[in-house]
């Protein structure tokens, strides 16, 4: 893990690395997904993976002193967890068997639109933040639109829709984080909405009659590796280098990861993972890209980001 301490001038090396862990790992966690859900269910596999790393994060984070979380905060974990995990991560996961990564990752870097649409009485949006806006809704159009799925069929608009919904509950998630009762260490509050989101997705997977048709010996290798790699890459590496990042930088070059992992995702589904391309999807590629940038460039310097518990986009937390 990178360390938690707060020099006044870090290391320039192990700044460059935090970046390249949240640039990199958590852009490539969409391919790797598609990867651990080819033998492993994919509520299973997700609840699975958050319940684990939220439980070695609560093991850390008291052994640091942590006070243990309240009975409020266990209870707003629980509805934030729901949100953020379950509905706006794992449907994702699921959805992977018939979106490619790659659109997937683009349909969940859009949820800066619809946060600005959420907080439009409150924050009215700029000249910029409407043209990021009308770029971003384009690219998304052309993306749906004229999308292509595995073996270059037509994608699913069922599970594009419950993508988009997946990512409509991730910003109802941040919104709700917001006034929600939280410990005061960002780690004991990512590690128990990670409990309470892995929970929850397991006994959905349960519900949904994943464990009856799961045969724990038919994991394959890259299934196996590619929930470890979720698990201490993604869930433990890249999340504490995120936190130590809004330590020692600012939230805006941190939040620049919001851009950024998009492009790496579509760059592996359509390399290594040999995915469709198209010069429609480097068209819609580019305008959401720029969208984001645009609108994550207009809204200053916030406070904090809300902490992505989940490949997703960073979203401002007040």
């Amino acid at each position: 893990m990178i360390p938690l301490e707060n020099p006044s001038t870090p290391r320039r090396g192990l700044v460059i690395a935090a970046f390249a862990a949240i640039y990199l790992i958590w852009g490539s966690t969409y391919l790797v997904i598609r990867y651990a859900i080819e033998t492993i269910p994919p509520f299973l596999m997700f609840g699975s993976r958050a319940l684990l790393a939220g439980i070695i994060l609560h093991a850390w984070s008291r052994r640091r002193g942590c006070p243990s979380p309240t009975r409020a905060q266990w209870r707003d974990a629980v509805y934030a967890g729901g949100l953020l995990l379950f509905a706006g991560s794992a449907w994702i996961a699921w959805c992977e068997h018939e979106i490619p990564s790659s659109i997937a990752a683009l349909i969940v870097a859009a949820l800066p639109m619809w946060m600005i649409l959420f907080n439009w009485k409150a924050a009215p949006p700029t000249p910029l933040t409407m043209t990021g806006l009308a770029l971003g809704f384009a690219g998304v159009s052309i993306l749906i639109l004229d999308g292509r799925g595995y073996d270059n069929q037509p994608l699913s608009i069922p599970h594009v829709a419950l993508c988009v919904a997946a990512t409509l509950c991730w910003a109802f998630g941040s919104i709700f984080s917001r006034r929600a009762d939280k410990p005061a260490s960002p780690f004991m509050a990512v590690a128990i909405q990670m409990i309470a989101g892995g929970g929850i997705s397991i006994i959905a997977g349960l519900l949904m009659g994943e464990a009856a048709n799961f045969d724990i010996s038919m994991i394959s290798l890259r299934s196996l590796l590619a929930w470890g790699y979720l698990l201490v890459f993604g869930s433990l590496i890249a999340y504490t280098a995120y936190v130590w990042l809004l330590d020692v930088s600012t939230p805006a070059r941190v939040s620049t990861y919001a851009f950024v992992n998009p492009l790496i995702a579509v760059m592996l589904g359509c390399t290594v993972g040999a995915e469709p391309f198209s010069i429609r999807l480097l068209s819609a590629s580019m305008l959401i890209v720029i969208a984001v940038a645009a609108i994550i460039g207009t809204r200053g310097e916030p406070k904090s980001v809300s902490l992505p518990l989940a490949p997703s986009p960073v979203t401002e937390e007040g």
